[in-house]
């Protein structure tokens, strides 16, 4: 089992001393290998260079939309898909409206697309946000077909629930970034927990029985 998010050595930034724990991932040299080959292959070469120089050149310079944009832009995309949240509504006309001003086409879609009830893909009534009244279902799936069906060469998630994002990725035939991680507790900014872990939020991000 992996464990590097408590490794302390973090021998695979280092050049030299590679002193390495028992269970490092560098030790499995034939998968690692194999997986190297995968960024020259011709799906994955350009893309994984560009978005390495948008972090050179960007960082603690640009913000994540700026990024997101220049990945558009030198990659030679022209039809982008936006699969958006309903509540984030106005942060996706604004990105709409971003891409469109930086010469993208631009296919949107909301979460309630197609406009059934939850209860018909399974939810129970009581555990709607609203029990006994109609409530659309999210459709992360119908999403993603439908920016297949436009022919998105890449798709950019804002705001999906989690878990719906999950889907989304999972039927998209286009590359996805997630431009915002949807969190309305914390004004969309999901690592704010994980500062606070150790303080005010320490009892109130266990799992509930």
């Amino acid at each position: 089992m992996y464990t590097c998010a408590k490794c302390g050595v973090r021998a695979c930034r280092k050049a030299e001393d590679r002193t390495l724990p028992k269970n490092c991932p560098i030790r499995e040299e034939e998968l690692s290998g194999q997986a190297f080959q995968e960024y020259r292959s011709e799906d994955n070469f350009k893309f994984y260079v560009t978005a390495s120089e948008i972090e050179g050149l960007g960082q603690f310079q640009w913000p994540r939309v700026k990024e997101t944009i220049e990945l558009c832009r030198r990659m030679g995309y022209h039809r982008i898909g936006l699969a958006f949240c309903s509540g984030l509504s106005g942060e996706a006309k604004v990105m709409c409206d971003l891409l469109e001003r930086n010469g993208f086409e631009v296919v949107s879609v909301m979460c309630k697309v197609g406009g059934r009830d939850k209860c018909a893909a399974g939810v129970p009534d009581e555990h709607k946000l609203h029990p006994g009244q109609y409530e659309a279902m999210c459709n992360p799936i119908f999403q993603a077909r439908l920016l297949n069906r436009q022919k998105t060469e890449f798709n950019i998630a804002l705001g999906l629930c989690v878990g719906h994002d999950s889907l989304f990725y999972k039927y998209s035939d286009a590359l996805v970034t997630t431009l915002i991680a949807k969190d309305r507790v914390l004004a969309h900014n999901p690592a704010g927990a994980l500062y606070c872990a150790g303080g005010y939020y320490k009892n109130k991000l266990d799992a509930q029985p």
